[in-house]
C-alpha cells in the first residue's frame, strides 16, 4: 500500500513538474532584450523626438522629382529617364533651393541680345510641374508696367538660376499680386543677393499685400488666402453672401481628395533612395565651390 502511495505521488510530482515547465515554455512574457527595446521606446516616446529620415526633406527642396498624382500621366519608365536626365542636367548647371515668394535672378541666352544673354529679376509667383516639365514664374514691374516671365526649371539656355533672397510667403501662389499695388512686385535688377548663414531655417515674411479697387482677374475673396490685408474693404454685402454660400467646409476633411494629390509615402521612399545620393553629392560640391569663390584673393598683377 505504502508503495502504491509513492508510486502516485512521485508520478504527480513529475506531471506537476513537466506542466510547469511546459507553462513557462508556452508563455507570452518578453526577454530581457525585448523590454529593454520596449524601455527604449517608451523613452523615445516620452522624450516627444521622433527619428528625422534626412531623405524626406528633399520633397519640399526637390518637388519636380516627385511623379504627377495624376494616375493618367503616370508612366514608370518614364519617370525613371526622365530623373536621370534631371540628374545629369544638375551636374551642367546649379539649381539652387526656392520657393514661392524667394526673388530670383534667371540669366538665358537670348541670341538677339547684344550680350547674347539675358537677365531677369523678379519674385516667384508660382512652381509648378513634375520631372522635365518642371516650372516656375517670375514677376517685376519695369517702367510702371508689370512683367511676368515663366521658365521651364531644366531649359538647356539657362545659364545661370541665382537666389537673391532666399523665403517663403503666407500662401502657395501669389497671382493676387497682379492686382496689388506695384510696390510689392518692383525689385531693382541690380539687387545684391543675401546670404543666409548655414543651417538657419527658411525663413516665413508675414507681409500681407494692398489691393488696388476692383476690378480684378479673379475673386481672390473666395480663396481664402492669408496675404491679402485689405480685401473686406472692397467687397460688397452681396460678395459676402455669395462667399459663404460657395464655401466648402468639409474638403479640409476630404482624406480622399488629400490622398489624390499627394504620392504614398512608399514610393516617396523609392524615389529619394534613387536620387540622394547623387543630390547629396551634388549639394556637398556646390558648397566647395560657392566657398572658394567667396574667400579668392584678388592676385596681384606684375608688371
Amino acid at each position: 500500500m505504502s508503495l502504491a502511495l509513492r508510486k502516485t505521488t512521485d508520478i504527480v510530482a513529475a506531471t506537476k513538474w513537466i506542466l510547469r515547465r511546459g507553462c513557462l515554455n508556452l508563455s507570452t512574457l518578453p526577454e530581457k532584450s525585448e523590454v529593454l527595446e520596449q524601455s527604449g521606446n517608451e523613452v523615445k516616446r516620452r522624450s516627444g523626438r521622433k527619428p528625422v529620415n534626412p531623405i524626406l526633406k528633399c520633397r519640399h527642396v526637390y518637388p519636380e522629382f516627385l511623379p504627377d498624382p495624376n494616375p493618367k500621366w503616370r508612366n514608370s519608365l518614364r519617370e525613371k529617364l526622365e530623373r536621370m536626365d534631371m540628374l545629369k542636367r544638375r551636374n551642367q548647371i546649379e539649381i539652387p533651393e526656392f520657393y514661392v515668394g524667394s526673388i530670383l535672378a534667371v540669366t538665358i541666352s537670348d541670341p538677339h541680345a547684344q550680350s547674347k544673354t539675358n537677365r531677369f529679376v523678379g519674385i516667384c509667383i508660382e512652381r509648378k510641374g513634375s520631372g522635365l516639365r518642371a516650372e516656375f514664374t517670375l514677376r517685376n514691374v519695369v517702367d510702371h508696367q508689370g512683367v511676368e516671365i515663366r521658365y521651364d526649371l531644366y531649359d538647356p539656355t539657362i545659364h545661370q538660376i541665382q537666389v537673391l533672397r532666399l523665403e517663403k510667403r503666407l500662401d502657395d501662389k501669389l497671382f493676387y499680386l497682379r492686382d496689388a499695388l506695384p510696390e510689392y512686385s518692383t525689385f531693382p535688377f541690380d539687387m545684391d543677393p543675401e546670404i543666409l548663414p548655414e543651417g538657419t531655417p527658411v525663413p516665413i515674411n508675414p507681409v500681407q499685400v494692398k489691393l488696388k479697387p476692383r476690378p480684378w482677374l479673379e475673386r481672390w475673396e473666395r480663396q481664402e488666402l492669408k496675404g491679402i490685408s485689405n480685401i473686406e474693404e472692397h467687397l460688397k454685402e452681396k460678395d459676402r453672401v455669395r462667399r459663404e454660400l460657395r464655401k466648402k467646409p468639409w474638403e479640409k476633411y476630404d482624406l480622399m481628395l488629400q490622398y489624390r494629390k499627394t504620392i504614398p509615402i512608399e514610393e516617396q521612399n523609392d524615389i529619394w533612395s534613387e536620387v540622394y545620393n547623387q543630390l547629396h553629392q551634388l549639394q556637398v560640391s556646390q558648397k566647395k565651390i560657392s566657398r572658394k569663390r567667396t574667400y579668392s584673393t584678388p592676385k596681384t598683377q606684375l608688371g
